[in-house]
């Protein structure tokens, strides 16, 4: 099922530079980078503000790739006999291929996206659905108008489901993803606070997640967790087919009090329901006992979404104790250093992500401690979202909070900080980790939580000392 020259003459009529071409020869693998270009490659130069792959053209023709595509707007020389497309836009000539591979491989395609739990999300679903066969799932933050073409670009025939992270800064990114991918199955893990600052409410949150349905298929289905009403009205003006609902009992979406519920869909009931035993650590869905394969409540809900996506495409789940679920570093980690016990949340963090982790912090015996940073892009809302998340650190009894701050909130959190034991605020990571030593003990538990500006994975090496 390789894409062969004729898709893309079909595409785009005949190349320029045209040298005698078999239409059926497969145009090779697609490239993007430079540094990897192999002899045979199709080379697709990406033009960013700091960088323009026309640069390498040159390059890339003397090690030999069979065709490239250009931009329109370079006005540099194209290596005679390089077969070539002139494009408006290489990136979106990427993402055509992309979605012609889709096509043509025509394999069940799961959209996962979400304010926080997108990337838990997908490892649980890409676990899960793992006895199908070979699933492609979106690595690191392949996550973007260039990340999600490159994943479905190394589907093969023999793989049996993709799985696409699909994040977004504002509107208009989801929807050239679905685009690009056409989902099958659509995931929406919750709409919280995250962006806030470039989007300016909850309301356009949950619009600009809805995108992910633009391009989702008729006849396929968006799974969402039941209870978030402005998500329901940001889907009614965007999507006319099936709606799948997951609630767990006593599982409230609400982790920050908020009052913006203004739609009320008093009809609307969850398809399905589960019962949590946090305690033991298993879920009850459908009649079936699971171990969860990963501790807290939110990541309750996100292994709940992922056996829903599981149901939807058919597939037994009654055999699931041996998840292999891989975390990226900086999610869901828990590092055992010696003496302490590290829950390394370091790659990023949002209001709603930051609380999940607190109330799992918690839950351990033992004292607990956290190392919180700025929570970033939340805008005008900022010093009211760090509030918020603060004053909840200290209802739950913390023996005490560093937090390093790269904003003018310091004063405020100095202020709601002081009803701990232990306290401080700093700038860097090293600062950080010099104040929190000298509180801990053996046995404590400590949290490392920040917006991945920060760079707070710098503090775990102090700890794993």
């Amino acid at each position: 099922m390789a894409i062969t020259f004729k898709d893309l003459i079909k595409l785009w009529g005949m190349p320029d530079n045209q040298k005698v071409i078999d239409l059926d020869l497969s145009v090779g693998r697609i490239s993007t980078d430079s540094r990897t270009i192999e002899k045979g490659d199709f080379f697709v130069p990406l033009v960013g503000n700091k960088f323009d792959g026309h640069d390498y053209l040159d390059m890339a023709f003397d090690i030999g790739i069979q065709a490239a595509i250009v931009s329109e707007k370079f006005n540099g020389l194209v290596p005679t006999n390089l077969p070539h497309w002139v494009v408006p836009n290489t990136l979106y000539a990427y993402q055509q291929i992309a979605l012609l591979h889709r096509r043509k491989l025509n394999l069940p395609v799961v959209a996962v996206t979400g304010s926080v739990g997108k990337t838990t999300t997908r490892e649980l679903i890409r676990a899960i659905l793992s006895p199908l066969g070979k699933i492609v799932s979106s690595r690191g933050n392949e996550n973007n108008d260039v990340g999600v073409p490159k994943t479905l670009l190394r589907g093969l025939e023999t793989d049996a489901a993709f799985v696409l992270e699909m994040g977004m800064r504002g509107f208009g990114q989801i929807e050239r993803l679905s685009r690009v991918a056409e989902p099958d199955i659509a995931v929406i893990t919750n709409v919280g606070q995250a962006h806030i600052g470039i989007l300016g409410s909850r309301e356009n949150i949950a619009k600009a997640k809805s995108e992910i349905t633009s391009n989702l298929r008729s006849d396929g289905v968006v799974i969402i967790p039941f209870g978030d009403n402005l998500l329901e009205k940001a889907l009614l003006e965007k999507w006319s087919g099936r709606i799948v609902r997951v609630s767990i009992e006593g599982f409230s979406l609400n982790l920050l009090g908020r009052n913006d519920e203004h739609f009320a869909f008093k009809d609307i009931e969850p398809d399905y329901i589960s019962q949590i035993d946090m305690n033991n650590n298993f879920m009850f869905f459908e009649g079936s006992k699971f171990k969860l394969p990963l501790e807290g409540k939110h990541n309750a809900m996100n292994f709940l979404l992922a056996l829903t996506v599981a149901t939807e495409l058919g597939l037994s789940i009654n055999n699931l104790d041996q998840l292999k679920i891989n975390m990226p570093t900086g999610r869901n980690r828990l590092v055992d250093c010696g003496q302490y016990l590290v829950l390394d949340e370091t790659y990023n963090a949002s209001p709603e992500s930051v609380i999940a982790s607190l109330e799992l912090l918690v839950s351990k015996p033992g004292r607990h401690f956290a190392v919180l940073g700025t929570m970033l892009e939340l805008g005008s809302e900022s010093i009211s979202l760090h509030q918020k998340v603060l004053k909840r650190a200290v209802e739950l009894g913390l023996a005490g909070i560093v937090f390093v701050s790269c904003g003018e909130e310091s004063n405020i959190i100095k202020k709601i900080l002081k009803e701990l034991p232990n306290y401080d605020v700093v700038r860097t990571p090293r600062d950080a980790a010099l104040s929190l030593l000298p509180w801990l003990s053996p046995g404590d538990n400590v949290l490392i939580k920040g917006s991945r500006k920060l760079e707070l994975e710098k503090v775990l090496p102090y700890l794993q000392q």
